[in-house]
């Protein structure tokens, strides 16, 4: 019998997940939550902010950023969302701070 590539076969000769019956995993997402050694630490600005102590809740956060007062790597931010790296320095509230390792424990 010829093999057909599994996006050529009919839908109900498609490979199954043999424990679940639903079809083939997708390995790579579980292992994507996991965290290893070569994967970069990253941490939101908005929790940055929040974890440092330089603001006092999320809302004040996102209030001081998106309105220009935060200033990352010597440029103005307004991304809340933007992704931290160790090393990043971090202007607010008149205080400076650099992304360190223990800011993702």
């Amino acid at each position: 019998m010829n093999e057909l590539p599994s996006d050529e076969l009919p839908s109900d000769e498609a490979p199954r997940n043999e424990a679940s019956g639903r079809g083939p995993t997708n390995e790579s997402r579980e292992s994507s939550s996991k965290r290893t050694d070569a994967m970069p630490l990253v941490v939101r600005l908005d929790d940055f902010l929040k974890r440092r102590g330089l603001v006092g809740t999320g809302g004040e956060a996102k209030i001081r950023i998106q309105s220009g007062e935060v200033i990352v790597n010597g440029a103005v931010e307004t991304r809340r969302r933007k992704q931290m790296a160790v090393g990043d320095v971090v202007q607010a509230v008149g205080e400076t701070m650099t992304v360190t390792a223990d800011c993702f424990e």
